[in-house]
């Protein structure tokens, strides 16, 4: 059986971990991971987690950027939170796929923010997923996903948590059938029971901008999808003045 080749692109917690698991079972599964590209420039993300460190070990070549790719020979192109958009001859650089884990359920949560929304939107059911890389944001088909329901009165924290644990399940269960091919490309359009829904970065912006107006259950529910430990929380405007509101890490309300 031919070796295939890989190609490694991520950063954060969850990609460490998923690199990490890629390269213990690189034997097993009869691949080579020939390259990694990352970022460890964001503190806040990056600090305690470098991807950089593990190639180093498994001798694995770091790449200076994504242009790289183009002058690579590999079959399987794997992302796993990785900070830039590929364009589409980044994509096509991929003998076989270019796939990219998306934390959240497809087509409904495309995009960023998907949490906060989710919660928002009190959805019922979240999930993750592995899909097809294209020159869309989150638009390829599905290969692998995994689906649960969500806790009542959760916070975008635990949510975020849960689809962490569930995505690193989802990636070490599709390892073994990405490399051998053993997978069905679902187009997104093919799933007509689900909504579709797209958001952007900067969305989450108004979405802490809470109203005194609102009901008390609509409070609750923005100050629950906004209240994400590190980063500005959910706030109030009083007489020009703006009230931000800090939870504890666990928190009533």
């Amino acid at each position: 059986m031919i070796m295939k080749k890989v190609i490694f692109l991520g950063a954060k917690k969850i990609g460490y971990e998923c690199f990490d698991y890629l390269i213990k079972k690189a034997e097993e599964f009869n691949f080579q991971v020939v390259g990694l590209l990352s970022n460890n420039t964001v503190k806040r993300f990056a600090s305690g987690y470098d991807l950089a460190a593990i190639a180093q070990v498994a001798n694995v070549p770091v790449l200076g950027g994504l242009e790289d790719l183009c002058t690579m020979d590999y079959d399987i192109l794997i992302s796993v939170q990785f900070h830039e958009i590929l364009k589409k001859h980044h994509i096509e650089s991929a003998k076989e796929i270019a796939v990219n884990l998306h934390m959240a359920p497809l087509p409904e949560y495309r995009g960023c923010n998907q949490f906060s929304f989710a919660i928002i939107d009190e959805a019922k059911e979240f999930g993750t997923t592995i899909h097809k890389m294209e020159p869309g944001i989150d638009s390829g088909d599905i290969l692998f996903e995994r689906r649960f329901p969500i806790p009542d009165s959760i916070f975008v924290e635990d949510l975020y948590e849960i689809t962490y644990n569930e995505s690193v399940l989802l990636f070490q269960n599709s390892i073994g059938k990405l490399i051998s091919g053993d997978y069905t490309l679902k187009p997104q359009s093919s799933f007509h029971n689900r909504p579709k829904g797209f958001h952007l970065r900067n969305e989450i912006d108004e979405l802490k901008k809470l109203d005194l107006s609102w009901p008390r259950d609509k409070i609750e529910r923005y100050i629950r999808a906004t209240s994400m430990p590190g980063f500005d929380g959910p706030y109030f405007t009083v007489a020009d003045k703006k009230l931000v509101i800090n939870l504890s890490a666990k928190r009533e309300l």
